[in-house]
């Protein structure tokens, strides 16, 4: 049974995952900062507000979290704006979904002013009642807060309620959570496909058959 979805944005929708490998990083050399080997997979499954606490107190910033956030988002908003793409299939798969009269939320750890800008111009906000952000739930994807309130909203119950994400963690997250999981594919999360593809109910190396989907999960 299915009465709800909830998707993840960056890797899932939009094929953005490259610019936040390097998004604190480009951050910190901004401002004249080395940053630390590996800090792209420290920051990975942290919300924008926990990201932005890590790097004040590990690099010692005079800035304030807000500050910092603002200083990412800065970063990367010209090429949310202009330059990032739908992942191949995601239209006609969110618009199948639609026309079956399936509710659909977002949950998504990157902030509102950056990703809003990028999916009204690609014109698929229409699809999604809602979207949810860690940073306005308060709480990363380590915690399954965000899915919980976005099922909420859609009145569903967690077993009728499928989510797309394409990072190992947040599938884990949602699995202990007691939601169907659906495992998207992404190179950023290429050495862990293997694992995702074991726990996931379901899983998809691009979104571009709606039917069978919805085939499966109404079976």
């Amino acid at each position: 049974m299915i009465k709800g979805v909830i998707f993840d944005i960056d890797g899932v929708i939009l094929d953005s995952m490259p610019v936040w490998d390097k998004a604190g990083e480009m951050f910190l050399l901004n401002l004249g900062i080395q940053p630390e080997e590996g800090l792209a997979e420290t920051l990975f499954c942290m919300s924008m507000s926990e990201g932005a606490k890590y790097l004040k107190e590990r690099y010692r910033l005079d800035m304030n979290e807000d500050e910092i956030i603002n200083g990412v988002n800065e970063t990367i908003k010209d090429f949310y704006a202009h330059q990032v793409q739908l992942k191949e299939g995601v239209d006609q798969f969110l618009s199948g979904i639609r026309q079956h009269g399936i509710k659909i939320v977002a949950a998504t750890s990157c902030d509102r002013p950056v990703f809003e800008r990028a999916l009204e111009r690609l014109n698929v906000i229409r699809y999604f009642d809602r979207i949810f952000t860690s940073t306005e739930i308060g709480a990363g994807k380590v915690k399954p807060d965000i899915y919980i309130a976005a099922a909420e909203h859609m009145g569903t119950l967690p077993d009728e309620t499928w989510v797309f994400e394409d990072a190992l963690y947040a599938i884990k997250t949602v699995k202990n959570a007691g939601f169907k999981t659906v495992g998207v594919y992404d190179d950023s999360s290429k050495a862990d496909w293997e694992e995702i593809k074991k726990i996931s109910d379901l899983y998809f190396i691009k979104l571009d058959d709606v039917y069978t989907f919805l085939e499966k999960v109404s079976t």
